[in-house]
């Protein structure tokens, strides 16, 4: 898209990361102006980016970021995201989209139509929510502020790789995550593959 806006960098802070299983690394947490949508979305810059910087496109999940939920895999997948960047070179963008868009009391009011039976797409359109309200525009414009427009993207999304297309970001190759299934998200893992054509093996995920 031509017409896309410009972002632009706003702050540039080196911050040292510690996860709980003794991994640690140093980011460069890069803040921006001009966002489309107006939120506080942040870039961590790992390792060394080369020409094809190796990106992860994570959107906010409070409930498996911060308290380690097993109802989701987002936990897990961020803390892959940032060795497996900080190996290669790249940044993770952290999207302030708490539960694929809806928010986090949306998204704790989908948990218990789930708990009755619906599955994550279902329980939202009960709610009269859409399956997936994320835009990427704002990661497309974070991208070229950081002059990052031909990437490696770090998913099983299929969406995010085709939104960023038609956003003048060319993803050279899609790298699928890790599987991290537990009898406690594998009716959510298998509702992403069969719902949204997520690249995650069913065979692995059987319910336990």
């Amino acid at each position: 898209m031509s017409d896309l806006p410009n972002g632009s960098v706003r702050t540039r802070v080196k911050v040292p990361l510690a996860f709980a299983d003794g991994y640690s690394v140093d980011a460069h947490m890069v803040t921006f102006r001009n966002l489309v949508d107006g939120r506080e979305h942040l870039a961590l810059i790992l390792g060394e980016p080369d020409d094809v910087p190796l990106v992860r496109i994570h959107s906010e999940c409070l409930t498996g970021d911060v308290f380690g939920s097993a109802r989701c895999d987002c936990g897990p997948q961020l803390r892959e995201a940032v060795e497996r960047i900080a190996d290669h070179g790249g940044v993770l963008l952290y999207l302030r989209q708490e539960g694929r868009g809806i928010g986090l009391y949306n998204k704790l009011d989908a948990y218990a139509l789930q708990d009755d039976g619906l599955d994550t797409y279902a329980a939202n359109t009960a709610l009269g929510l859409p399956q997936d309200a994320r835009d990427y525009t704002a990661a497309a414009q974070m991208l070229k502020a950081l002059g990052m427009d031909r990437i490696d993207l770090l998913t099983n999304n299929p969406d995010k790789a085709a939104q960023l297309d038609a956003l003048a970001i060319e993803v050279r190759e899609r790298i699928a995550t890790g599987v991290f299934a537990t009898d406690h998200n594998v009716h959510y893992l298998r509702a992403k593959v069969l719902q949204t054509q997520h690249t995650l093996p069913l065979t692995e995920l059987t319910a336990g």
